[in-house]
């Protein structure tokens, strides 16, 4: 900054004329200003006025230089006009990506809501259930299921979500009501399963007491669609590991019945994940706050009490 401040304090020299006049304008002091010219003389190795004690006339490289240094200070200028409206009047595209049913259910209607507040910014999301590649496939920020382990990104947590072992009551008439998490291998149950690729549990996780106990299954039917499971289930095809959020509605009107009760799933966290120096843009930074704090909202909103 003290070459810009030079450049600044040498235009006002040479525009007013006078040490002091350019002092003045500037709020610093004459001698500030003729320290300013000195240091811009010296990095130069030229003579930008020649000096009397009556008299300050720019010489025949200062009159050149004056031309040039207006042009350096607009450009500075319009860039950092630039940047100031970019930060008042944010815009540009954003690469985002949503589990598949969380998506749907919380991200998808809060997007339209934050795009008519900002209609400079456009939002490309992608709806997956599988692992994506944040840096590899160009995204701003994702929101994940899941435990985070070693993530070199930024993470902020949104909430941690309880989840049900639930099925269909025409599927427990036909093959009876699992109460705990070992009926579910003794009694031969049919546990459906979300895979793909980078999926790091191939089993279900469940609270026996104050212990977690592993169980893996030999699945008839799987996929790696989240809410293909949901409507096998809604089928009578088996039993199913969703967060209560996402299949609420379905507990409700009874097409769901949670089952083995006795022995819980683990809680889901879900979160919002970004490369650090994403939120430093403007538009970033924006898209992400809102939208947690939104989601927040909504699933105190939504959440069966």
């Amino acid at each position: 900054m003290s070459y810009i401040n030079n450049l600044k304090t040498f235009v006002r020299v040479y525009e007013l004329g006078s040490m002091s006049a350019a002092g003045r304008d500037l709020r610093i002091s004459p001698a500030v200003s003729s320290s300013r010219i000195s240091e811009l003389e010296k990095h130069l190795n030229i003579r930008l006025f020649n000096r009397t004690t009556r008299n300050l006339k720019p010489t025949e490289q200062g009159v050149a230089f004056y031309k040039g240094a207006i042009k350096i200070l607009d450009t500075i200028d319009e860039i950092e006009s630039g940047i100031s409206d970019v930060i008042t009047n944010p815009k540009g595209t954003i690469f985002v990506s949503a589990p598949l049913g969380f998506g749907k259910k919380l991200i998808a209607p809060l997007v339209p809501i934050f795009q008519q507040k900002y209609p400079e910014i456009n939002v490309r999301l992608r709806l997956s259930d599988r692992k994506v590649d944040i840096t590899n496939e160009g995204l701003d920020a994702a929101f994940v299921l899941g435990k985070l382990i070693d993530s070199e990104f930024r993470v902020l947590p949104i909430y941690d979500f309880k989840r049900v072992l639930c099925a269909s009551p025409n599927y427990i008439e036909k093959n009876g009501m699992p109460i705990h998490g070992d009926d579910l291998l003794s009694q031969n149950h049919k546990c459906l399963m979300l895979r793909y690729p980078g999926l790091p549990e191939f089993f279900w996780s469940l609270k026996d007491g104050d212990k977690i106990k592993k169980y893996e299954f030999n699945c008839p039917l799987e996929t790696d669609d989240g809410d293909v499971l949901t409507n096998w289930a809604l089928t009578g095809c088996g039993i199913i590991k969703k967060p209560v959020f996402e299949v609420s509605q379905y507990l409700k009107t009874g097409e769901l019945i949670s089952v083995a009760n006795e022995t819980p799933p683990t809680n889901l966290p879900f979160s919002c994940v970004y490369p650090h120096k994403r939120f430093q843009d403007p538009k970033i930074r924006l898209f992400i706050e809102f939208m947690v704090s939104e989601c927040k909202k909504q699933i105190a909103l939504n959440m069966p009490s």
